[in-house]
C-alpha cells in the first residue's frame, strides 16, 4: 500500500494536502489543492506551511483560498490492502515440512537451510 505523502518541508512529519509550484517567468508561487500525483519541481506541503508560506521579494503568492483536505483514499490503495491482508492470512508451510520422495525408497527433506542428500549407490 502506498504510504501517504508527507509535507516537504525538512522536519515536518505532517500529511501534505497542498502542492507548491513556482511559475519563474512570472515570478509567481502559486500553493493549490494536493496535486493527484507528485511531479518534479513541485513540493507538497502540509496545511500550516500552505497556510504560511511567502515568497521572495517581488514575487506573487497565489493561493488557494478553499479548505485544504488530505485527498480520500483511491481505488488502488483499497485493493492493495485487500491483498497485504488476503496474503497474511494465508497458511504458510514451513521448510522443515517440505520432503520429496526419490526412487528407491529415499527421501529428501530440508530443514532451515540444510538439505538431506540420499548415498549413491
Amino acid at each position: 500500500m502506498r504510504s501517504p505523502r508527507r509535507c516537504s518541508r525538512n522536519g515536518c512529519p505532517r500529511q501534505a494536502v497542498a502542492t507548491l509550484t513556482y511559475v519563474y517567468n512570472e515570478s509567481t508561487a502559486v500553493v493549490g489543492p494536493l496535486a493527484a500525483f507528485a511531479e518534479p519541481h513541485t513540493y507538497d506541503l502540509c496545511e500550516q506551511h500552505a497556510r504560511s508560506l511567502t515568497a521572495p521579494r517581488g514575487w506573487d503568492v497565489v493561493r488557494h483560498e478553499g479548505e485544504f483536505e488530505p485527498p480520500p483514499p483511491t481505488t488502488d490503495d483499497l485493493v492493495a490492502l485487500a491483498e497485504a491482508v488476503r496474503e497474511a492470512a494465508r497458511p504458510v508451510q514451513r521448510a522443515e515440512e517440505i520432503d520429496v520422495d526419490l526412487p528407491g525408497g529415499h527421501q529428501t527433506g530440508r530443514r532451515g537451510h540444510l538439505r538431506v542428500i540420499p548415498p549413491a549407490h
